[in-house]
């Protein structure tokens, strides 16, 4: 396929190195603790999840802002310099969407990450982009609230990659992702103003809807120093329950029958037999490794409604040829059972020394095909190939583990990765559920959005940034 389907933006700016007057009015901005300027110590800023070489050719700083007037200003000598601005937290990201691939300033925000507020009237929260998903969830689950959106690595992950992705993970089913709960968020334009996009209340039309744009724009069109986050009452009770089935027909059929039965599971996670094996060998939990997909299913809300559906729902399934039902039977057991779930990743690191987790999308009626179609190009191509994700929104992350210093397998890995794409857009899917596009896909965009509508992204993208210094070579 031709890949240039799209005039991409031309211009090719040449970036200042970094001389000693630039770095004297860096830390005139941030002071010389917030700043790491050492090879080594830069080297390890450098990469997120995804596997993008490190290149010497392009020189690159690490300034830790600690409020919205530091990064304001930062923009300001950026863009003055035409110096690329890569935003960062966790550095958990599977598409290179944090990698500074042009080198440049690396914002790492581990130093704006406090909790400023949480209205429990109001039911909103503010936020700095350096929060970590998971210290959020427990701080308004203490006072009886809940935020939903929970990427598998809430452990680590941020807010900010969060709204940057509007990442969603297994609950998006019931409860949606980021875009749903962010309010109102206070960004810096590449020129270093600082805007407001939205407002504290639920309901706003006021204007063209800048909050969502900027939601799952990688960090492309602004940089995020505060979110106004939408909370709701957290469920009285929650249980996991997991059915093992022999075939994901049999497992994707089940669901369609939870969901025709008016029930709205908060989590309907699928995870394919080499999947449960590799995660059984990893952190041995009990698990069934001999069927060939089994399905892990939340159910929230209050006790009675907790305890029907968990029975009607097992029914169902082994209506539909579940072979045994595992059910959480205290606190510990659940916890268990969504510790193992959240190894997956770390799990397939046992099988070759190098895991690159995919993410595509499809209607849920076409997960089964797409599972069938992920395995037979991994046959194909000789890779190691796990299948799980979220088949209630259709959002399936094949793992591959490979050695990317072979050379072939790299190559294998490739031409399959382009397979896997096509295969998504062909099922009336697409690229990204909640990865985002980052560097690794950006080439791949023409298979899933037309010439016009890609152009008038490129537009956007020249009235937010002209200068092309935020995250550049992502997404477009």
């Amino acid at each position: 396929m031709n890949y240039n389907l799209v005039m991409l933006v031309k211009e090719k700016n040449t970036f200042t190195q970094f001389d000693n007057n630039i770095i004297s009015q860096i830390e005139n901005i941030v002071g010389k603790k917030n700043i790491i300027s050492d090879e080594e110590g830069v080297y390890a800023y450098s990469f997120d999840c995804a596997h993008i070489p490190f290149n010497k050719k392009y020189p690159r700083i690490v300034v830790f802002p600690e409020n919205t007037l530091q990064v304001s200003e930062i923009l300001k000598l950026a863009n003055k310099y035409k110096i690329p601005v890569i935003e960062r937290g966790a550095g958990s990201n599977h598409a290179g969407g944090c990698a500074p691939v042009k080198g440049g300033i690396i914002l790492h925000f581990s130093k704006m990450n406090k909790i400023l507020e949480i209205n429990n009237e109001d039911l909103t929260c503010k936020v700095q982009p350096g929060v970590v998903v998971g210290d959020l969830q427990k701080a308004v689950k203490d006072i009886g609230l809940f935020f939903p959106p929970d990427p598998s690595n809430l452990a680590v992950s941020t807010i900010g990659g969060g709204i940057a992705l509007s990442s969603g993970g297994p609950r998006a089913f019931k409860y949606g992702t980021f875009k749903d709960y962010v309010l109102d968020l206070e960004v810096v334009l590449a020129d270093g103003s600082i805007i407001r996009t939205g407002s504290q209340t639920v309901k706003n039309v006021t204007g063209l809807n800048l909050t969502q744009l900027i939601v799952g724009s990688e960090g492309t069109l602004a940089i995020v120093t505060e979110a106004t986050l939408r909370l709701i009452p957290a469920p009285e009770t929650t249980n996991v329950m997991l059915a093992y089935f022999d075939s994901i027909s049999e497992a994707v059929d089940s669901v369609s029958a939870i969901i025709n039965n008016h029930m709205t599971p908060s989590v309907i996670d699928l995870i394919d037999k080499k999947t449960v094996q590799t995660i059984e060998n990893f952190y041995p939990t009990g698990l069934i490794c001999d069927k060939e997909a089994v399905l892990l299913i939340e159910i929230d809300g209050d006790v009675a409604s907790v305890r029907l559906q968990q029975d009607k729902i097992a029914t169902l399934c082994r209506g539909y040829g579940a072979k045994h039902i595992d059910c959480a039977n205290d606190e510990e057991h659940r916890q268990k059972i969504w510790t193992a779930r959240r190894s997956a990743f770390g799990a397939c690191a046992q099988l070759a020394p190098n895991v690159i987790t995919e993410d595509v999308v499809v209607p849920r009626s076409k997960i089964a095909e797409l599972s069938k179609g992920i395995l037979q190009i991994s046959e194909k191509y000789h890779l190691i190939t796990m299948v799980m994700g979220h088949i209630g929104d259709g959002n399936i992350h094949p793992n591959f583990a490979l050695d990317l210093r072979d050379a072939k397998q790299k190559q294998n890995f490739e031409l399959a990765k382009a397979e896997l794409f096509r295969l998504a857009v062909s099922l009336g899917g697409t690229l990204s559920g909640e990865h985002g596009i980052g560097c690794q896909k950006a080439n791949f965009l023409p298979l899933a959005l037309d010439k016009t509508t890609l152009n008038l992204m490129i537009q956007i993208k020249k009235v937010f940034d002209p200068n092309y210094i935020l995250n550049p070579e992502k997404m477009l």
